[in-house]
Parts: structure tokens; sequence; C-alpha cells
């Protein structure tokens, strides 16, 4: 499901990419050639998270930039964050939780949402909200894979990216569960090669990733 008014829906940006790149923009030159590094890996779908004082830019460079990728805002939090990011560009936007308020305005927008849930609760409170694709956060810590195992039973039609803890040694094991369609990672960006400007590691392991899934 999504909503009518959503310019993309959300089963497509899940089906973009098995790994989606959580992408932590702290200098703005980096922004062209991180997402570069990843095009040339056979990934389209970014996510910037709004954790630096430049993402909101990044996201607008990367728009103009990479007309053909889709770029999208993480760690968004509340309605003005989301109304920011799509100001800036953004075409879908994700959330490490919920509120009440975050998930009328993000119904009532023309970008998708996908909330984040840790819970049953949670899960339950989006559900019956609209929403049917959701970030699971923090993946690890919230019971991994056997959580969404379990899930699956009573829940068998909400589909997740579960987030958090993941990487190359546990990511296809959450790939090969029925409700997960794609995961958020950053194990493909270490950090110690974006500082260096090691756009060729980021490659060699956004493309790792990526074959292992085929």
């Amino acid at each position: 499901m999504s909503f009518s008014n959503w310019r993309l829906s959300p089963a497509h940006i899940f089906q973009l990419t098995p790994v989606v790149p959580v992408m932590v923009i702290d200098s703005l030159s980096d922004a062209v050639p991180m997402a570069e590094a990843l095009l040339r890996a056979n990934i389209s779908l970014f996510e910037i998270t709004l954790r630096t004082p430049v993402a909101l830019e990044a996201i607008t460079l990367l728009r103009e930039a990479m007309p053909n990728a889709v770029v999208g805002a993480g760690t968004v939090t509340t309605p003005a964050e989301l109304t920011d990011a799509r100001n800036a560009g953004a075409q879908f936007a994700i959330s490490p939780g919920i509120t009440a308020e975050l998930l009328q305005v993000g119904s009532e927008g023309d970008i998708p949402l996908i909330p984040g849930v840790a819970t049953i609760s949670e899960l339950m409170q989006a559900k019956a909200a609209g929403y049917d694709h959701l970030k699971f956060f923090p993946a690890e810590a919230a019971g991994g894979c056997a959580m969404l195992k379990s899930i699956a039973g009573p829940f068998p039609h909400i589909k997740f990216c579960p987030t958090g803890g993941i990487h190359q040694d546990n990511f296809e094991n959450y790939l090969a569960l029925p409700n997960v369609s794609c995961v958020g990672g950053s194990w493909i960006l270490p950090k110690a090669a974006i500082a260096a400007g090691d756009w060729q590691l980021v490659q060699e392991l956004a493309e790792r990733a990526v074959a292992a899934v085929k």
C-alpha cells in the first residue's frame, strides 16, 4: 500500500537495491564522489542521513547531479525535518521511529515516509495509520532475524528494511527472510575510506554486497 498523493511507492523504493547505503556526509565535497562510487556498483538509491549540517545541501546537490538516481533523507524525526527534506529535493524519507504527528504529516505529503519500528506495538500503530513498508531499527539490538521471523507470522504483508548492526557477515541472513525487501547499512561506506577519499574501496565493498545477493 501507499498513499495516493505519494509520487513514488515505498514498494518501488524497497525494490531498487538490496542494500540501501546509509550516507553520513560531513563534507559537501564528498557527496558526488561517494554517490558516483555507489552508482558504479549499480546502487542508485541514496539515503542521506540528516545527522550533519550539510545533509540538506547534499540532497539538493545529488538531485541535480544524479537525475537518474533516487535520493532520500534518513534520520527524519519530526514533521519539520520531513518538510525540510522534501523542500531540499528528497524523494523519500526514512525515520528511525514513529510519532502520531509524524505518521499523520507523512501520509499527507507527496513523498513516501518509511517509519521505523522496534516493537510489535509500534508496528501495529504504523499499520493502523496505513503504513506497510517499515524500517526495523535498531535491527540487531531489537532481536534481529529471530524477531523478524516471529513478526512474519501475524503480519505477513508488512515489508521491512532492517538497519542497525547489519554488516557484511550478517546482511544476507536478513535478505533471506520473506518479509525483508532490503537492508540499510553503513559497512559499504567506512568512515576511514571516506576520510581518505578512497572511493575505489567504497565501490568494491558495494559491488561485493550487490554480487553476494545475486
